[in-house]
């Protein structure tokens, strides 16, 4: 037999034999016939190296070591969802698409609890695999998915297309990978999640591959291929994906709940670890109709489950100064394990909320994971004292300036308001560097406060001159050569980054992450929103007197404007992404509802080309709509915007008046 023949049929057996072990889970061949047949592989393949290709069994084992990871935009946001806890906040979200439209069924999923990953095939090949990262900029991990078994590298589709599933590792692999790690002394990982995310960012897919992760698929971009979403999971699968099979088409809610019902009582004897099921409307037609909010679509939701209570000890309270000087009261606990990690501290809120449980030093307490993430203190055993525990009493003075605290007649808080207070400017510093803000790979909350306490740092603008300290960094503990370099080439590269990233990180009160995108999308560069009026302020949808309040307030201080100027001369992005190409435009100030399918853009950039002309995108009509813009199969929103008398356009006059403009 010719060695390409031999190849083809060795490749053949290999991916029978991995979808039959790692999706069917029902091997036909030992393991030793299976590492024969890949041993066989790679000998062909190194003596005839122009027969591998691109979907060979051997583009897994694993590539060249990664100094970093590239950033990725997706060209669709990967959207969060919205969470329900109950039957009847369930029953609730069906009453809302009941409103918007009729006709409809569900699909539930089990929700994974994982990472993440979007992938891209082209010509059949996948030639992306990417993290959601902060939904709109993730981070190339091609590499490390090819050492996935259940990915796919090639599949029967020749078109673009994408799909998005979640990495997860499984009990066993975990439990393995843990026991390798114990008798290497190192520190175990606290849960399977923790553990695929952390094998997901090593930087030798080598290594990966030794981890045995795993993906679902629960998503097909591509809303063509199918007429709805079940029916794009079964194609999905037909490609070779592994799509969970404990899936359920619903014709009701009530089938949604029963479902949920199910899975709670099993959902401990999987062999993965899960935190809810996602329910999904079925029918893609009526995606449009149902709408958008600005971070999760309105047509599906995350039923979550009910957080894992458990008991400890009180042991202490310590107190944190947050970047605003609002001062918390911490939890120090006897260390628990919940919902799969182990819980030593717990947020206790503020002084009202101590006082109103009677929270005692010594105390035992029922202790939760709100929403399975933030650990809380739920109520006190006050049955179980022993007459030793002290009462909480709130402290008087900052815990890291000693300055005298207030409390704001309004608010629960008590604030440090002195304006050199060591801990405001570390926290201040660790938001800025945070995913959500400026981003800054590698510089984590440990490295900001390592770093400030050793004097390199004390306000943003001294992170870009932290490479002035080459020579100190790299003499660091557990620092190094390559791991400053790559820190200093990411807060370089940072610079880039839109202004809405700057603005979130600059910690102005009441501006959050979704409000830095609403005044940079009217003030697309740094000097007009530093020059915008109270008044100005106000007439932005979303924005009230609060953030309009604290706004100018933090521009008219004298510190914040230095801060910005110096931040400006080290080549810091100060203006949007989205600068508006005609600031006269027809859309200019107008609210415009999308609804139907574009054949000429996708969604998201009808959007983005509305919002560069002054316009506001909303998902839902009403009588504030000034314009309609109708593509195929419209639905209510049509009818509704006819019944209120409100523009309407079709696509082609749309795409007339965008390229009139541009």
């Amino acid at each position: 037999m010719d060695p390409k023949t031999r190849l083809d049929e060795i490749k053949r057996l290999i991916r029978q034999y991995d979808h039959e072990y790692y999706i069917l889970d029902n091997p036909s061949v030992p393991d030793s016939e299976y590492d024969s047949l890949m041993r066989e592989l790679l000998q062909i393949e190194s003596t005839h190296p122009e027969l591998v290709t691109k979907d060979s069994p051997s583009m897994r084992v694993g590539g060249e070591v990664q100094d970093r990871f590239v950033k990725v935009t997706h060209k669709v946001p990967m959207l969060s969802l919205g969470n329900v806890f109950s039957a009847d906040e369930l029953r609730e979200f069906d009453s809302k698409i009941r409103k918007e439209v009729s006709g409809y069924t569900y699909t539930a999923e089990l929700k994974i609890d994982g990472l993440s990953v979007s992938l891209i095939y082209e010509d059949g090949y996948l030639v992306l695999g990417a993290t959601r990262g902060d939904g709109v900029v993730g981070e190339d991990i091609t590499s490390n998915v090819k050492t996935i078994k259940t990915v796919p590298l090639h599949i029967p589709y020749s078109r673009l297309v994408e799909v998005r599933g979640e990495i997860f590792m499984p009990i066993k692999s975990f439990e393995e990978l843990n026991r390798i790690k114990a008798q290497n002394g190192e520190e175990p990982f606290r849960n399977p999640r923790n553990a695929a995310a952390g094998s997901v960012r090593q930087l030798d897919p080598k290594e990966v591959r030794k981890r045995n992760l795993n993906v679902f698929v629960y998503f097909l971009m591509d809303r063509t291929l199918a007429k709805d979403h079940y029916s794009a999971l079964q194609l999905v699968k037909s490609w070779g994906f592994n799509v969970n099979p404990l899936n359920r088409y619903c014709r009701s809610i009530e089938e949604v709940i029963q479902y949920v019902k199910d899975i709670e009582e099993k959902r401990h004897s999987l062999p993965y670890d899960i935190d809810g099921i996602v329910i999904k409307v079925n029918e893609y037609a009526l995606y449009d109709d149902i709408g958008y909010t600005s971070k999760y679509p309105k047509w599906a939701v995350a039923y979550k489950f009910a957080a894992e209570e458990v008991v400890t000890v009180l042991e202490d309270v310590a107190f944190q100064v947050g970047r605003t000087g609002v001062v918390k009261p911490v939890a120090q606990l006897k260390p628990v394990m919940i919902s799969g990690s182990q819980v030593s501290r717990a947020t206790l809120h503020n002084e009202d909320f101590c006082k109103e449980r009677d929270i005692h030093i010594g105390d035992h307490v029922v202790v939760r994971k709100a929403a399975e993430i933030i650990p809380e203190v739920l109520r006190v055993l006050p049955e179980q004292r022993t007459g030793k525990e002290t009462p909480f009493e709130m402290i008087s003075f900052c815990p890291i300036c000693h300055s005298k605290l207030e409390r704001k007649p309004s608010e629960a808080d008590y604030y440090c308001l002195n304006p050199a207070c060591e801990g405001k400017h570390i926290e201040g510093l660790i938001h800025f560097a945070s995913r959500d803000a400026y981003n800054i790979e590698g510089l984590g909350e440990k490295i900001v406060t390592d770093l400030f306490n050793d004097g390199l740092i004390h306000d943003i603008s001294d992170l870009f001159l932290l490479k002035n300290h080459y020579d100190e960094l790299v003499q660091k503990e557990g620092y190094g050569t390559k791991s400053v370099d790559n820190l200093l080439a990411a807060i370089e590269a940072s610079k880039q980054n839109p202004l809405d990233k700057l603005i979130f990180g600059l910690g102005i009160r009441h501006v959050g992450a979704k409000m830095a995108k609403v005044l940079t999308n009217v003030y697309p560069d740094m000097d007009k929103l530093m020059a915008a009026s109270k008044e100005s302020l106000l007439e932005i949808p979303d924005v009230g007197e609060a953030i309009a309040n604290s706004v100018t307030s933090y521009f008219q201080n004298d510190g914040n404007t230095e801060k910005i100027k110096k931040l400006h001369n080290l080549g810091l992005n100060m203006a949007s992404q989205k600068i508006f190409v005609n600031q006269d435009s027809y859309f200019s100030g107008k609210t415009v509802v999308l609804t139907g399918g574009l054949e000429t853009y996708s969604r998201s950039e009808a959007k983005e080309l509305i919002e560069q002309r002054g316009g506001n995108v909303s998902s839902s009509v009403s009588r504030n709509t000034d314009i309609i813009v109708v593509g195929t199969d419209a639905g209510s929103k049509l009818t509704k915007g006819k019944d209120l008398g409100i523009r309407i356009i079709d696509e082609a006059e749309f795409v007339k008046l965008i390229k009139e403009e541009s």
